[in-house]
C-alpha cells in the first residue's frame, strides 16, 4: 500500500499511516466515511527551500470515493507534513519560542479572519484579493506535557502537526538563492505580501480591533528581540572574520563594531510598528520562504505563494520589503529598481485599502514619502536579520558578493551611521 521513498529520522519515529491519511482526507472533503486509499508515497523533506524550524515529510496519496470503486475514477493529493524537529536543541528552540504554534494559528485563526473580513467588507464587483498561501488541510497542537489527545494517532513526542498543500504539484518551484530573484519574481512576491498587509490593516481599522490583543500568539516584540539578538550575536563574529579578509572594508567593519553593542535596542525599536500603519507582517520574508510559478512566457506574470509563517508579527510593513530586497535580489536589480518596487507596493496597498473604503493618505496620514523613510529604517533591521543568518551566505560566492554590496551601499548611504535610530 505504501512506499517510503527515503528513510528519515522523522518518518521513522512517526510513520505516515493509512489511518492517519484517511483522517486528513475526511477532514479535507468534510465527510465521515466513504473514502478508500489505494496508494501513498512518503519521502523526507522538500526539494525547494530550507526550513530549520520543522521536520518535513512530503506525501502523495491516491484515493477514490467508495461510490466510485470499480469505475476507474481516482483522485490524488500531494501534501507537506510539518512536524517538530527531532534534534533536541532545535526542538527546544522551536517550542520555547512557539514557532510551531504561531504558524498553526496563522492558518487556523488569522487567515480565516482575513478571508471572512474580505467577504464582508469588499464589494464583489471590486474583485477579491487572493491570499497567496498553501491550503491548510489539518493542524494539531498540544503543548509539551499536555495530555491532549486527537483523532490522529501519533507518538507522545509529536506535539504539533501542520498539513499543507504541496504547491509543487501545482507547478510552483523554489527560487535559486545563489542567483537571487528575477525582477518579475520580486514583483510577484510584493504583490503576494501586500494582500496580507492590506487586509490586516483593513481589519484593524474597519473593525477597530487591537491585532496584538486579538492574536496574542503573534511574535511579541520582547520575545522576538531576544531571539533575533541571539542570532545576531552568533553571526556577527562570523561576519567580522569574513570582512577582515576582504581589503577595502575597514569603514564597514568600524561601523559594525559601533552597531554591535546597540543591536538589541535597534531590533526592539525597529520591530515596533509606527501607528497607524501597524499590521500583520511575515517577518521572515526572503526567497527561501517563497515559491514561484510562471503563468506565461512573460516573467511579469509570475505568481508567488508564501510559506513558513512561524515568525508572523504585528509590525511595520517596510520590514518585509527591506528583508526581501536586501537578502534575495541581485545587487544590480536592487540598485536600479528599488524605487520602482516601492512604487509597486505603495500603489497596490493604496488600491487594496480603497476597496475596503480605507484611504491610507486621507484617513491615516500615510504617504509614499513616509513609506520610504520607514523603509530606510527597516534596512538596518533587515541587515541585522541577515547577519543572524550570515552562515547561509558565507561560502556562496554570489551571496557573499550581494552581502558585500549591501554593506558598501549602506555605508555610503549612511544606513550604518545610526543617525535617527537610537
Amino acid at each position: 500500500m505504501s512506499d517510503t521513498e527515503e528513510d528519515s529520522t522523522c518518518s521513522d519515529s512517526w510513520p505516515i499511516t493509512e489511518d492517519w491519511l484517511m483522517e486528513v482526507l475526511k477532514k479535507h472533503h468534510e465527510v465521515r466515511s466513504g473514502i478508500k486509499i489505494t496508494d501513498f508515497k512518503v519521502k523526507q523533506g522538500c526539494q525547494d527551500g530550507v526550513n530549520n524550524l520543522s521536520d518535513i515529510l512530503s506525501v502523495s496519496v491516491v484515493y477514490e470515493f467508495e461510490r466510485d470503486v470499480g469505475k476507474g475514477i481516482e483522485q490524488s493529493l500531494d501534501i507537506v507534513v510539518k512536524l517538530l524537529p527531532q534534534d533536541p536543541f532545535s526542538r527546544y528552540f522551536v517550542t520555547e519560542a512557539q514557532f510551531d504554534l504561531r504558524e498553526i494559528k496563522f492558518y487556523t485563526s488569522i487567515l480565516p479572519d482575513l478571508m471572512a473580513f474580505q467577504e464582508q467588507y469588499i464589494p464583489k464587483e471590486l474583485g477579491s484579493m487572493v491570499i497567496s498561501v498553501p491550503t491548510c488541510f489539518y493542524t494539531q497542537y498540544a503543548p509539551i506535557g499536555s495530555n491532549t489527545t486527537t483523532s490522529l494517532s501519533s507518538p507522545d513526542s509529536t506535539e504539533s502537526i501542520l498539513v499543507l498543500e504541496d504547491m509543487r504539484s501545482l507547478g510552483y518551484k523554489g527560487a535559486n538563492f545563489t542567483t537571487g530573484l528575477s525582477l518579475g519574481q520580486t514583483e510577484a512576491a510584493i504583490r503576494a505580501i501586500v494582500t496580507v498587509h492590506a487586509l490586516s490593516l483593513g481589519l484593524k481599522i474597519k473593525k477597530k480591533v487591537d491585532l496584538n490583543e486579538k492574536y496574542p500568539f503573534l511574535f511579541q516584540t520582547t520575545r522576538a528581540t531576544e531571539s533575533y539578538q541571539q542570532l545576531v550575536e552568533q553571526g556577527m563574529p562570523q561576519l567580522t572574520k569574513f570582512l577582515e579578509q576582504k581589503p577595502g572594508f575597514e569603514n564597514e567593519l568600524k561601523s559594525l563594531s559601533k552597531i554591535r553593542p546597540k543591536t538589541k535596542l535597534l531590533i526592539e525599536t525597529l520591530l515596533q510598528p509606527i501607528e497607524p500603519m501597524g499590521l500583520i507582517t511575515h517577518t521572515d520574508f526572503w526567497c527561501n520562504n517563497l515559491l514561484f510559478r510562471s503563468e506565461t512566457d512573460d516573467e511579469r506574470t509570475d505568481s508567488c505563494t508564501i510559506l513558513d509563517w512561524q515568525m508572523v508579527t504585528y509590525s511595520r510593513p517596510t520590514n518585509d520589503l527591506a528583508l526581501l530586497l536586501i537578502s534575495s535580489i541581485p545587487s544590480n536589480t536592487r540598485r536600479q529598481h528599488t524605487s520602482r518596487l516601492l512604487d509597486l507596493y505603495y500603489g497596490a496597498l493604496k488600491s487594496y485599502c480603497l476597496k475596503m473604503d480605507v484611504d491610507i493618505e486621507a484617513d491615516l496620514g500615510y504617504s509614499r514619502n513616509k513609506m520610504e523613510c520607514e523603509y530606510r529604517q527597516s534596512l538596518l533591521l533587515a541587515l541585522l536579520l541577515c547577519i543572524g543568518s550570515v552562515d547561509i551566505a558565507i561560502g556562496n560566492p554570489n551571496a557573499e558578493q550581494r552581502l558585500l554590496d549591501v554593506l558598501r551601499d549602506f555605508y555610503e548611504e549612511g544606513v550604518l551611521s545610526l543617525e535617527g535610530y537610537v
